[in-house]
This record gives C-alpha cells, structure tokens and sequence, in this order.
C-alpha cells in the first residue's frame, strides 16, 4: 500500500468519524422532541399542643397551659412542564401555588345597600419557582437561563415530598435560607464521571428583608414587580456518586446585600454605613445514602454576614409607614444547622411479594441557630432550637406517599417546648417521559 493510498485510508475514516458523530449528536439530541408534564403536591393536617399566640416566647409563663391548635394545610402544589425543542434546545417550567394558593373575590354585600366589596377568601401564594431556557452541548457543559433553583443545601437541591420523611421541608433549612429558593439567573452544569457541577450567576439578596426569626430567608423576596439587582451573587454546588448508593455534595454561596433594593443610597464617608457590602457567605454539606432497606440524610449548613451590627441597626430604624414591607428587627452574625434522619423500609425483605411497595419507619434529629448576635445585640434564645421526630411513610405506589410524623421542638429552659403531630399524602412524578 503506497503513501496516496495510506492517506486516502486514513481520509475515509475520518470522514466517516467526524459524519458519524454528527449524526450521533443528531439523533441524541433532536430526534424527537417531547413534551414533559409533571408535578408534587401535599395535602397535610397537623395538631400543635402549644400556644400560636406571638408572645408565647417573651412572655412564656403566660401560655405553659395551653391546649394547642389545629391546622390543615396544602403547602405546596407544583405544576411541572418542559419541552425539548430538539438540537440541544430546551425549556422547563415550575408554577407552585403555597398553601392553597390565593382566592379573591367580588361579592355584592346585601347587607350594605348592596355594594361591591373584593375580599380575599383564602391566604397563599402563587410563584413561578422555575421558568429557564437550556442549550446543551453535551454531557459535560449545559447552559440554563432564566428562573432557576439555587441548589445551596440539601433541601433546595432536593424540595420534593419524596426526598424527605417529614411531612414539612426539614425546619433548620427551611428556617435560614430561603427554601425553596429560585432566582432569576445562570447556571453552567454538567457531569464528569461521578462529579456532576453547577455554577450559577444571580441577584444578591436584599438586607432589608433579613430578621432575627430566619435570618436570611426573606432575602430573596421582593415586595415589587422585579427583583432590585443591584449586587450580583455566585452559588455553586459539587456532587460526587463514586460509591454505589451513596452522594457526597459541597454546596455555597457568597454575595453582597447591602443596598440592594429599588432605591440606593450614597452614604458620605462620614456615615457610619459607608462601605457596609453586608456579604452573605454560606457553605453546605449534605449526603444521602440509599439502598432498598435503608435510607440515610444529613445536612451542615453554616452561614456568615458582615457588617450585621449595621444592617441591624439600620433595619430597626426604617420607617414604620403603613405598607413597608421591611423588617424591623435585628440579623445575627451568623447561622447554622445541621440533621440527620434514617429510615428503614420494613417491606424490603418482602420486594418479591409486594412490589414497589415500600413502608418506612423513620426518625429525625435537627438543631439550628437562625440568630448569633453581632457585637452590641442580645442573644434571641428562643431561636437556637432542636427538632425530634419520628414516623412512617408509606409508599403504595413510588409516586405516593401517606406519612404520619410525631415530634417535638424543644426550645431553651425558659421557654415552653412544642410537641406536634401531623398526618397527610403527598404525590410526585410525570406523567409522560
């Protein structure tokens, strides 16, 4: 074989390489485009053997015989769409309707000379929680814009009913970081062997929301029409799945909120606010391990604000008028949390009998701080809590869940601890794929 035949080889191959490929990346990404609908939703009944009343902590005498209250309640109900538009290009969607959602209405009052009156029948909220447009180039880099989820902590990453026993989002993290937390933005994602990434460009949070209650878990509201932008934030989450049936995750967050609100101010340097960033700072681990017996969940999660002792006093003197939606209260330093819950599944020993049937008997332990006082501010005791609870969940279907959870909050001595009880159905899963 002289040399012209060696090159025209080696030109055919690589032709049919580079042809092959091509058609491969084709057919992997557009051949048929597909619609997705899905969804979660939960429908919860809870008894709480403790007073509701607001001053059943700075005046805690007062309540340590009360009978309780009782509550039903929809947290959520999320309808999911998406569509791969083929090439790489697709689309996702996420309308959640919060306890219910909100129903208004016009009635004609026939006890008041028959005038129009707009009430509001049932408290709620309804949220675009994802709405993003994604290109993919491959496994290894995708490039999501639009609203997404921020996946700092285990909870953001995995807010379904199906990913945790209780019949709540686990409390610690629901407590100091909004949860679930969606921002517009972008993600840069994928996967290298058993690493998958995520970096993600947002707005930062808003220091005004902030409070001693959730420390930053209002932060990323905005009472208007848009979302003051301001200060740009970073979120980046590291998952590794090198080991069978176990996820190791690195999740964190870093960015200014100070100032970051639909109106700015030049402080002079001789304020005491010039140069305030208040940077939020969080890091997060979490891990699962699951197999078909048994099920293991943990969380850290540890969160740092500068110039809190600022932020706390500028906070507490907003002004009062009818209609602001700030707080008034002061932020800690810093945050944390941590958990842990285990299941087991009693019927895994009887998969060949049952099925997908699946029953849990399972137990939770959460302590957190939502307030560690800057320099100059009192302790708020009632905010470093711990939550014990046990249960099960029932599984007759893998996308439906009956759970029944028994537990309590215990607070520091001075204070009256909270037992609870709650019982409801959850569901979860597409109904194409």
């Amino acid at each position: 074989m002289n040399k012209y035949m060696l090159k025209s080889l080696y030109t055919t191959l690589l032709l049919f390489c580079i042809h092959s490929f091509a058609w491969a990346q084709e057919d992997s990404v557009s051949s048929s485009p597909r619609l997705t609908i899905g969804g979660y939703g939960e429908a919860v009944y809870n008894y709480n053997f403790y007073s509701d009343n607001v001053f059943r902590y700075s005046h805690s005498d007062r309540y340590t015989e009360n009978r309780g209250h009782g509550r039903v309640d929809l947290p959520h109900a999320v309808v999911m769409l998406g569509y791969d538009f083929g090439h790489g290009w697709s689309v996702g969607t996420e309308i959640e309707f919060e306890h219910g959602g909100i129903e208004a209405a016009v009635e004609k009052e026939t006890e008041e000379t028959g005038e129009f009156e707009q009430e509001i029948e049932h408290g709620g909220e309804v949220a675009l929680e994802q709405f993003w447009v994604q290109k993919s180039f491959g496994r290894h880099a995708n490039l999501r814009m639009g609203h997404i989820v921020v996946p700092v902590g285990r909870t953001n990453n995995a807010h379904t009913p199906d990913r945790f026993f209780t019949l709540y989002r686990p409390e610690g993290e629901n407590t100091i970081m909004p949860c679930t937390w969606h921002e517009t933005g972008l993600s840069l994602w994928g996967h290298a062997g058993a690493w998958r990434y995520e970096v993600q460009l947002l707005p930062g949070l808003n220091s005004n929301l902030f409070n001693e209650s959730g420390w930053v878990h209002n932060g990323s509201a905005s009472p208007y029409e848009f979302r003051p932008a301001n200060s740009l934030a970073t979120a980046v989450r590291v998952d590794f799945t090198g080991v069978k049936h176990l996820r190791l995750s690195l999740s964190g967050y870093v960015g200014n909120s100070f100032n970051n609100d639909i109106t700015t101010v030049q402080y002079p340097e001789t304020s005491r606010y010039y140069g305030a960033k208040g940077t939020v700072a969080i890091g997060a681990f979490d891990f699962e391990y699951k197999n078909r017996f048994v099920t293991v969940r943990g969380n850290m999660d540890y969160g740092h604000l500068s110039d809190a002792a600022l932020i706390s006093q500028r906070n507490k003197n907003q002004t009062t008028m009818t209609g602001n939606p700030y707080s008034h209260t002061p932020v800690g330093k810093e945050a944390w949390d941590a958990s842990i819950e285990a299941g087991v599944n009693l019927l895994a020993w009887a998969h060949r009998i049952v099925g997908e049937k699946r029953l849990y008997l399972f137990g939770r332990y959460d302590r957190y701080d939502s307030f560690v006082p800057a320099a100059g501010f009192d302790d708020v005791e009632w905010a470093e809590r711990q939550v014990v609870s046990a249960g099960v969940n029932y599984y007759p279907l893998p996308q439906i869940a009956v759970k029944a959870e028994a537990g309590m909050r215990l607070l520091k001595s001075q204070y009256n601890n909270e037992p609870f009880v709650a019982v409801g159905i959850t569901w979860c899963g597409f109904f194409n794929h």
